[in-house]
């Protein structure tokens, strides 16, 4: 498996975005040129807008079930791998960071994660400023 850092830490996931989506898109496409062409315009404007719900539908709920999942798992993991660095509770102090930033300093590794969430709070630094300022990335590679 690739390295992972700030610059291709984005993820893909095939079926959706490779096979899925372009389908849809080429779907929706053709139902809206045949709106325009084929006599019986209700018909195809009704199919179109069909599969633009089919497309917003499959994207919101693939989306919002993982990564609300994610987001929970995240904060809990920060929650741990603070107290296990500090032997503090991370719920003291994260409330002062949003959860892009939480999210963000998921990438330090154990050696940068202290005084990055340290510089996190006292500078008000934002999720890519935090991602930026990691030296030696920690990669998630099980991220959805």
């Amino acid at each position: 498996m690739k390295k992972q850092s700030y610059s291709n830490h984005i993820r893909f996931y095939t079926p959706h975005h490779f096979i899925y989506y372009p389908i849809i898109m080429a779907l929706i496409a053709a139902s809206v040129y045949f709106a325009f062409t084929e006599t019986n315009t209700l018909l195809w404007t009704f199919i179109a807008i069909v599969f633009v719900v089919l497309f917003c539908l499959a994207f919101m709920v693939r989306q919002h079930y993982a990564l609300t999942l994610q987001n929970r798992i995240v904060k809990l993991e920060m929650r741990y791998r603070y107290f296990t660095l500090t032997n503090k509770r991370f719920e003291n102090i994260e409330f002062r960071l949003s959860e892009s930033q939480i999210f963000a300093l998921r990438f330090a590794p154990d050696e940068e994660l202290v005084a990055l969430v340290q510089k996190a709070i006292s500078d008000n630094l934002s999720a890519t400023q935090i991602k930026k300022a990691i030296t030696n990335w920690k990669g998630d590679y099980e991220r959805v």
